[in-house]
């Protein structure tokens, strides 16, 4: 699906990740090439939010970043790894906290492990007034019961790569969440649920990302022979969501893009319109 003029924003792609070691520059030529305009690259651990912040320094026209550790790897998590966090926050890069939550279905973490690790990064999150970017699997009434009790003292919020329902997306609305979709939705076996939910999402709520280098869009054809995701494939999901909500594929590329700007408060003019071939 050609959609290469249209601007974008990735919120979510795992830079750091290995995969991306060797060939890191073309991968970013080619999400520029494919219209992605600005790049949120995830902290899931503190070496991660450290090497991610490296990374926005070589392309500062192009790169933010969060700071956080994901459910995964919050048994580490300590009084030491919440400074730290606080010391990487003050860089400009650094848009969000995150990405923290709670991930209930592989358990690499003791729950009770996970909750503190969320709960400090929440506390960090208000105390900073900085966006925080959330994960949650398998764990939604006890994620709704904690962000709750933040809700109000939290600055914005999302919960990225949204695979749940319609009374799971509702209580979320409800709690004034922006809501982050991926490439699950182009799987016809596990997402095809989440195409009619694209039409209750508030336009100034939903944004769009691929989560490289993980949740390669199914229906991606051709397919790269690695199977990684990349960036410059967010035009493709923005195509299919497109079509699915009945509007055009530039016209949600520009709301996308507009409402994922604001959320990560990146300005305009560090983040200029493309210019047109």
């Amino acid at each position: 699906m050609a959609f290469s003029n249209a601007p974008l924003t990735d919120i979510a792609v795992n830079l750091t990740d290995k995969s991306f070691q060797a060939d890191l520059d073309q991968v970013l030529d080619r999400a520029n090439d494919a219209g992605v305009r600005e790049i949120i690259v995830t902290g899931s651990t503190l070496e991660e939010s450290r090497q991610a912040v490296e990374l926005c320094q070589r392309r500062p026209e192009m790169l933010f970043s969060t700071a956080g550790v994901h459910p995964h790897y919050s048994r580490d998590f300590d009084a030491g790894t919440l400074d730290q966090l606080r010391r990487l926050s003050t860089e400009d890069c650094v848009r969000a906290i995150g990405e923290t939550g709670l991930d209930f279905n592989r358990d690499f973490s003791p729950r009770p492990d996970q909750i503190h690790a969320f709960e400090q990064q929440l506390e960090l999150a208000c105390e900073l007034q900085m966006p925080v970017l959330m994960h949650e699997r398998d764990a939604h009434d006890r994620f709704v019961e904690i962000i709750s009790h933040y809700r109000d003292r939290l600055d914005k919020a999302v919960l990225h790569c949204f695979t749940g329902d319609k009374a799971q997306l509702y209580r979320l609305l409800d709690l004034d969440l922006h809501i982050g979709i991926t490439g699950w939705l182009c799987d016809e076996r596990r997402g095809a649920h989440l195409q009619p939910l694209l039409k209750e999402i508030p336009a100034d709520r939903l944004m769009l990302e691929t989560d490289a280098p993980y949740l390669l869009p199914r229906d991606l054809r051709p397919k790269p022979k690695s199977r990684r995701n990349e960036p410059c494939h967010l035009a493709h999901i923005v195509g299919v969501a497109a079509q699915h909500m009945g509007i055009g594929a530039e016209q949600l590329a520009r709301q996308t893009r507009r409402t994922s700007l604001d959320f990560f408060n990146i300005r305009p003019e560090a983040a200029p319109e493309p210019v047109e071939k």
